[in-house]
């Protein structure tokens, strides 16, 4: 086991390195003068231009520019924004608000997704397989904005059950109504695989075996044929994770969380390269370090599964 840890820790390091190059060049492939964007319509003096420049590495090449990024990086530095602040302060009291509104999120759509697609896949071609297969497909198609601004209309204003906006409630309550628009399309997804990969197992012959040994409906569901059903579905979930995370901006601006998202949007329209190159970082480690966990619980839902 340790053996293939270490071995998908060296397979995470050229797909970080080549992650990050990726977004450091797209970040940096922007139009315009990021220094110049300090002063808005004032002129800067050549020399203050010139000096400014020189210090964020902007007059070096591309790879330059990226192995002196990298090299901060391995001291864990990430870096200064184009006002001379860390962007590891900027960021820090940021990560909390992202990492809570994911995990609510996360815990959103795994248990009420995995509920519904188990619902499903027992009553296959029912009523109740129609309802879910139905509004699965009315979440996927709506856009989040859409569903989250409904959402703090009728959950928020009208009906007074969650606060609309900010976080002065804590967690979880402040992050309740957000969490669940952030995840309503992550649950789609599992409710769907979870009801077909069930469905499917149903039918499989070590089932019929379990059911000829006269096993009860549930120990059948429960310990056979739902624990390997799960598989594509932590397979989803892990990678939803490092996405929830990531795809927060929308969901924190109509609820006006101080979060990462909304400090990369802010980052975005303000040029600050280092700031958005240094969350995106973080992110890409978060995104490995789960997806290793998920491959890691495969050997826990399916014994058939070893590691050498």
């Amino acid at each position: 086991m340790w053996r293939y840890v270490l071995r998908r820790l060296l397979q995470a390091i050229p797909v970080f390195i080549g992650t990050t190059l990726l977004i450091y060049a797209m970040v940096f492939a922007l139009p315009g003068d990021p220094i110049q964007a300090l002063a808005g319509d004032k002129p800067i003096p050549a020399n203050v231009l010139d000096t400014l420049r020189e210090r964020y590495n902007l007059n070096d090449p591309l790879l330059v520019q990226y192995g002196k990024y990298m090299w901060g990086l391995v001291h864990g530095n990430l870096g200064e924004n184009y006002d001379g602040q860390k962007v590891a302060d900027m960021l820090g009291g940021r990560w909390t608000v992202t990492a809570q509104l994911a995990l609510t999120a996360w815990i959103f759509e795994l248990v009420i997704g995995i509920a519904l697609g188990v619902w499903a896949g027992l009553r296959r071609g029912k009523v109740a397989d129609t309802l879910v297969l139905g509004g699965t497909t009315l979440l996927i198609a709506v856009p989040v904005f859409v569903l989250g601004y409904t959402a703090q209309i009728l959950f928020g204003l009208h009906w007074q059950i969650f606060p609309t906006a900010g976080t002065d409630e804590g967690w979880p309550m402040s992050y309740l109504l957000p969490g669940m628009v952030l995840g309503s399309l992550g649950l789609s997804y599992v409710a769907r695989l979870t009801r077909t990969s069930l469905a499917e197992n149903l039918r499989a012959d070590y089932v019929r075996t379990a059911n000829a040994k006269g096993l009860s409906r549930a120990r059948v569901v429960g310990r056979h044929a739902l624990r390997n059903s799960l598989i594509p579905v932590v397979t989803y979930l892990g990678v939803d994770f490092g996405n929830l995370m990531g795809g927060a901006i929308v969901t924190e601006g109509i609820f006006n969380l101080p979060g990462i998202g909304q400090q990369v949007f802010q980052s975005i329209q303000l040029k600050e390269g280092p700031v958005v190159v240094g969350a995106v970082t973080v992110l890409v480690l978060i995104f490995l370090l789960v997806n290793l966990v998920v491959d890691l619980l495969y050997g826990l839902l399916d014994p058939r599964i070893r590691y050498e």
